[in-house]
């Protein structure tokens, strides 16, 4: 029975004397480090390997760290956090892909001034990584040196910013109707980026985007072609080619390409001025479109021979209208895509009848002299109204002695009856 009990002991004792080692896992159990996946341990190094669930060899779950995945613009800064809840007085640690320590604790380990310790705690070691570039892609590791190490990854994912596209395809001026096709391309991506297309507002529907490996076997070039038939509405007309990146966070990122479309010219007349009346001057415009701009024009008149004139200018011109030059009119623009011919119809109206200067200036006088009479009858009405109101009245006074007699300046006595006998009857008109 003794060599039952003994064989504890010699599991342990082989664990500690296997060559490579042997490691408590993060599940808490010790494991061969050197063994491979996929083949048979002899027998000692099956002994060596043998798993111990011992609740005192188990190690917490709050010892065991943890960090997030990050992801980074080229270019640009990512900070790498590493957390623990009991760090079991062990210090955290921070590698790269290449295991190479770069921070153990508050101590630097690798000569590199893009990476800068953020935050040094026991729970905590955060350090960041600037002007970070496609090489520092991959997983880092955060470790705490407890029994066992424990680790944590952090997958770093570089994006490649996709270069400003590049249109290539238009040589010269395409006439209506006919075929346009643009090539785009952008190169630097990662992953790859999408091409689209437009026109103004409206969207073209191009092809597939194509996408191709660079040379540095990290980042990809894309390529987009579009065709379209062109139309005259299309001269002047910008097409965009725009890449759509998730590095790029909403900004564009597009080139244009200006089309120009030679198209057959149109006219249309119009009169100056549009109501023309018989006597007065008329300019009939002829108004060329087309590319190139119509560049001669011939003014006929239906039912007279030779034409009328033709010219490098646009309008012809009436210099006194009569009723003899009603009639339809065409111009025909021409260029070197084409002509056109439009028509008007004219219709001299009869003359309107034009105040001479003399009777202006009589009707001018006529309304002052009207106005200053109006203005003398209110004034006459005024007055009357107020002589009215201030009727002469008689004071009838009895004079009772010399003394009674009112002041001769403001009165004019009115003698009636003899000068002898009776009381004197007197008069005063104030």
């Amino acid at each position: 029975m003794g060599a039952p009990s003994a064989l504890p002991l010699l599991l342990l004792l082989a664990c500690s004397w296997a060559p490579g080692g042997a490691n408590l896992s993060q599940d808490g159990y010790w494991q061969e480090q050197d063994l491979e996946l996929g083949t048979l341990a002899p027998l000692d190094e099956a002994l060596s390997s043998t798993v111990w669930s011992s609740p005192d060899m188990l190690a917490s779950q709050d010892s065991q760290p943890w960090t997030s995945d990050e992801t980074v613009v080229a270019g640009g800064t990512v900070v790498l956090k590493c957390q623990v809840k009991d760090h079991e007085d062990s210090s955290l640690q921070w590698s790269n892909p290449a295991q190479q320590t770069l921070y153990f604790g508050e101590k630097r380990a690798l000569r590199d001034n893009r990476i800068q310790l953020v935050s040094s705690t026991p729970h905590e070691l955060s350090i960041s990584i600037s002007n970070v570039a496609l090489a520092d892609e991959g997983e880092y590791t955060c470790s705490i040196f407890t029994m066992p190490v424990r680790t944590a990854k952090s997958l770093v994912t570089v994006l490649g910013i996709p270069q400003k596209p590049i249109i290539t395809g238009y040589k010269s001026s395409l006439r209506e109707k006919e075929t346009a096709t643009l090539n785009c391309q952008s190169s630097g991506s990662k992953p790859a980026a999408q091409l689209t297309w437009r026109k103004g507002d409206q969207e073209l529907h191009g092809e597939q985007t194509r996408v191709q490996e660079d040379p540095n076997g990290k980042t990809f070039t894309v390529s987009s072609s579009v065709s379209f038939q062109v139309t005259r509405e299309d001269d002047g007309a910008s097409i965009v080619c725009s890449v759509n990146h998730e590095s790029l966070k909403g900004a564009d990122r597009s080139t244009s390409q200006r089309i120009e479309v030679l198209y057959t010219p149109t006219a249309m007349i119009r009169p100056e001025p549009a109501h023309p009346r018989e006597g007065q001057k008329l300019l009939l415009h002829c108004e060329g479109r087309g590319n190139p701009v119509p560049q001669q024009y011939l003014w006929v008149k239906e039912g007279s021979e030779p034409p009328l004139k033709m010219t490098q200018e646009s309008a012809l011109i009436f210099p006194f209208l009569n009723k003899s030059d009603s009639g339809t009119y065409g111009c025909t623009a021409t260029s070197n895509m084409g002509s056109y011919t439009a028509y008007f119809t004219l219709n001299v109206n009869d003359p309107s009848p034009v105040p001479s200067s003399s009777s202006t200036y009589h009707a001018i006088i006529g309304g002052i002299v009207a106005f200053i009479v109006f203005l003398l009858l209110i004034l006459l009405i005024f007055l009357g109204h107020y002589l009215i109101r201030h009727k002469g009245t008689y004071l009838t006074h009895e004079a009772k002695g010399s003394d009674d007699a009112p002041d001769a300046d403001t009165a004019i006595i009115n003698a009636e009856g003899g000068q002898s006998g009776g009381d004197d009857k007197k008069e005063y008109f104030i």
